[in-house]
């Protein structure tokens, strides 16, 4: 079976592990600061603040922005859940903005048509390690007095025009086992904003800015150094992981373009899309429903994932709140039918890509 991802750690990180081990420090220490001034560097941002996982990210990035109840956060309806938990988390009220399906994230012109006089935060959602248009949001966001979340879980290192994600306005990344860079759990904050950094700080950390010197109600947030050690050896390499899997996306969408009923994904001009999935569609012209899709790619040897099955408010948990505004979305609503994301992991060899392709055009009757 061709693994959907596979997660290796080289020798670097298994020193680093059996460094903290044998001080006997592995709480928050000096390898945490070193991964955020580390990951900080990466996305060009003045602060990195390092928590325990992606979704406290998202929630500690709102509790920083002191949101009030009634005050609305307008993201993606096709996400992970954690993006909409966070909202709710945060007591702030949910609403939506469509998709574009060229690149499955919100658009500038469907946020401003969500924004209502609550609003206080767009929160786009950069899915799958592309970028969403942060050229047209960050300006609409200035324009109309609003805060910018990015949920960068699935974006590490992509950008636009140079620029990267978590750098537009407050960052917020996962190092979930799966993701491109992973310490099991654990998530970090990015932004230029001196005030926010710092409350942020004091916020995972007990509202202690001191031992016993409180500021605020706080939470226990913290990263271990036990992560930091397995996240920063990463951090050299990461280009190049980024480089194999972008290859591996090349090949597998020349090898795919022309089956029928298949809809490549592609990286949009002026984008650097870091493939954290390779997220095909599957049209009704393919001639089998997406759950056969799958389940025929599983028999042919071949995982794959859907992600996501349903639209992030689609479940009873949601359905009938009063903090979960839903509305119609006929991208997300028509996309998330069709999605399923195929191998692109760098460890693919030649013949896994062809085996993929091969088992695509097969199941779909060829081109």
């Amino acid at each position: 079976m061709i693994p959907i991802t596979v997660v290796e750690f080289g020798e670097d990180a298994e020193r680093l592990v059996l460094e903290v081990l044998r001080s006997g420090n592995i709480a928050q220490g000096p390898l945490v600061k070193q991964f955020e001034e580390r990951f900080a560097e990466m996305v060009g941002v003045k602060h990195a603040i390092a928590v325990n996982n992606g979704t406290t990210s998202l929630v500690a990035s709102l509790a920083a922005l002191d949101l009030e109840p009634g005050d609305e956060v307008v993201t993606s309806p096709f996400t992970f859940v954690a993006t909409l938990n966070a909202i709710l988390e945060a007591g702030a009220t949910a609403r939506f903005a469509d998709i574009s399906e060229d690149d499955f994230n919100v658009t500038a012109s469907t946020l401003a048509t969500a924004i209502t006089e609550r609003t206080k935060v767009l929160m786009p959602v950069h899915l799958y390690g592309q970028i969403a248009d942060m050229r047209a949001i960050q300006p609409l966001a200035a324009d109309r007095g609003l805060a910018i979340v990015e949920d960068s879980a699935q974006s590490h290192g992509s950008t636009i025009d140079g620029r990267h994600a978590g750098s537009f306005g407050l960052g917020s990344f996962s190092f979930y086992a799966t993701k491109n860079i992973t310490t099991g759990e654990g998530g970090m904050i990015t932004t230029d904003d001196d005030d926010l950094a710092d409350r942020l700080r004091v916020l995972r950390n007990q509202g202690m800015r001191a031992r016993y010197q409180y500021e605020m109600p706080g939470h226990n947030w913290r990263l271990t150094d036990l992560q930091a050690a397995v996240g920063l050896p990463q951090l050299d390499g990461y280009d190049a992981v980024v480089e194999a899997r972008q290859r591996n996306a090349s090949y597998l969408s020349e090898g795919l373009e022309q089956v029928r009923g298949i809809v490549v994904p592609t990286q949009l001009e002026g984008r650097r899309h870091v493939w954290h999935q390779y997220t095909v569609r599957v049209t009704p012209e393919a001639g089998v429903s997406r759950e056969e899709f799958v389940e025929k790619l599983i028999e042919a040897g071949v995982s794959a994932g859907v992600y996501y099955p349903k639209l992030v408010f689609d479940y009873e948990p949601y359905r009938g709140r009063t903090d979960v505004v839903i509305e119609e979305y006929p991208v997300a609503e028509c996309v998330v039918r069709e999605v399923v994301s195929l191998p692109v992991h760098p460890h693919l060899t030649r013949d896994d890509l062809d085996r993929i392709i091969d088992a695509v055009a097969s199941i779909v009757g060829g081109e």
